[in-house]
């Protein structure tokens, strides 16, 4: 628990050596916290119909418990994201304000052990969950909310280093979605039902192929309710990832790939009824280099593609990211975030440095395309439906800095964007008529 003497050797200032040694010894009972306070800004709006200025000052403030009883554990997180200042018009939704939340409860149970060959972690219950690259499931980081699950979750690790993940959940929907109750961060449990019901597998195989390889299949399953119309996604996601992570002096990759198809309506209207046929894709690749100094710098060439819907009868083409992060690849969220992996052609160079182990940076450069001309681009929902203001949509210019002002206790965390718009997200009808997009952000993060 977080006692008195914790508490004050933080506010002295103490090292973080000397701030764990006030704290009293672990046990079966343990809890902590912690609160981000985040400050954005974005000039020059790429999204139609949202304020072409906007300014946004967010807390999310996350509260863990666990009960370990041996074999068994008990855990549970309450997850408080909201924000102020942000414009009538703002971009901001359910994404980054969601007031109060219990996002885990569950009961963990350890299963097998030396005679079984194998050893395993069954969660029952609310939880959070990262699978993979995180591209298709995560939990997030950088976006003041987070996905989050209810229902089962296996994960099984051989003897021999082989991993496979199992999970049926109702995945949460986040509410409320209204502008009112979002702007007045009005409480209101997040949904679940198995009107929305997602499911799959992933396998880790280790030493193959030169790294890891993770073939995953995945499904998912909505139908309307009777307070929510949706687009009857009826999705199977099938895809493979295999990756080397970075180490100093040698070569690192990471390269995936899915596929999609199943069924899908247009919109979400009561009168559409027509299911169309979805065939979808996406790919990233990535290979990278990290040289042995004292900064660690790694340089990285990466190229991610995603499929775009032409309108075609009967079809549907759009790639759906499911449960993925993109603020890792893609650049920050919040009022800023246009790429995503729907309707995209984007390489990106990025060079990344620790100076040491309380600071680390980067800085990337990345053009965009839409893969095609006709479909909204990205996530900004900027559209030609003749295809006439062309494929090319921008290029983005991103740093990031992070800093533990007080390791492990206190950070900062600053970084901001500058997306120049060409052709498709300067020359669309319905594409703002406000300058190239400028965005920026400043963190703290108190942990305990």
């Amino acid at each position: 628990m977080i006692t008195r003497a914790a508490v004050a050797a933080f506010a002295m200032g103490m090292t973080a050596n000397a701030a764990k040694a006030a704290e009293p010894a672990p046990g079966p009972f343990t809890i902590a916290a912690s609160a981000r306070l985040r400050t954005e800004s974005i000039a020059g709006q790429f999204r139609p119909n949202a304020a072409a200025d906007d300014t946004m000052i967010s807390l999310r403030t996350a509260v863990e418990a666990e009960y370990d009883a041996g074999r068994v554990r008990f855990a549970a997180e309450v997850i408080d994201a909201r924000a102020w200042g942000q414009d009538k018009a703002s971009s901001a939704n359910a994404n980054e304000i969601n007031a109060l939340e219990l996002v885990q409860a569950n009961v963990k149970v350890e299963l097998g052990g030396k005679r079984s060959g194998g050893h395993g972690l069954l969660t029952l219950g609310r939880f959070t969950l990262d699978l993979g690259g995180r591209r298709l499931v995560s939990r997030q980081r950088f976006r003041s909310t987070t996905n989050a699950f209810t229902g089962a979750h296996l994960g099984w690790t051989a003897s021999g280093g082989q991993k496979i993940d199992l999970l049926w959940t109702m995945p949460h929907i986040r509410l409320p979605e209204d502008a009112a109750g979002i702007r007045a961060d009005r409480v209101a449990w997040d949904q679940e039902s198995t009107d929305l019901m997602f499911f799959g597998a992933q396998a880790t195989l280790p030493r193959l192929l030169g790294g890891v390889v993770q073939p995953y299949a995945y499904g998912l399953v909505e139908r309307d309710s009777p307070d929510r119309l949706t687009r009857n996604r009826r999705l199977g996601t099938v895809g493979a990832r295999l990756f080397r992570a970075p180490a100093a002096g040698k070569w690192d990759h990471d390269a995936e790939a899915a596929y999609q198809f199943g069924k899908i309506r247009r919109t979400t209207a009561s009168i559409d009824t027509a299911d169309l046929d979805v065939s979808a894709w996406f790919v990233h690749a990535e290979l990278g280099r990290t040289i042995a100094g004292p900064w660690k710098p790694r340089l990285v060439a990466m190229f991610d593609a995603a499929s775009g819907d032409g309108g075609k009868a009967g079809k549907f083409s759009r790639f759906d990211t499911l449960y993925g992060a993109r603020r890792f690849e893609f650049g920050p969220n919040g009022l800023y975030g246009p790429f995503s992996r729907a309707n995209i052609v984007s390489p990106s160079l990025r060079l990344e440095v620790a100076p040491s182990k309380r600071t680390d940076a980067f800085i990337a450069l990345r053009s965009a395309w839409a893969q095609n001309p006709r479909d909204s681009f990205g996530s900004t929902g900027v559209r030609d439906a003749s295809g006439a203001s062309g494929r090319l949509a921008g290029h983005q210019v991103e740093a990031r800095l992070r800093h533990w002002i007080v390791p492990g206790r206190l950070q900062i965390d600053t970084g901001g964007a500058v997306l120049i718009k060409r052709g498709l997200l300067r020359d669309a009808p319905n594409a703002p008529a406000t300058g190239n997009a400028r965005y920026g952000y400043v963190d703290l993060l108190l942990t305990l």
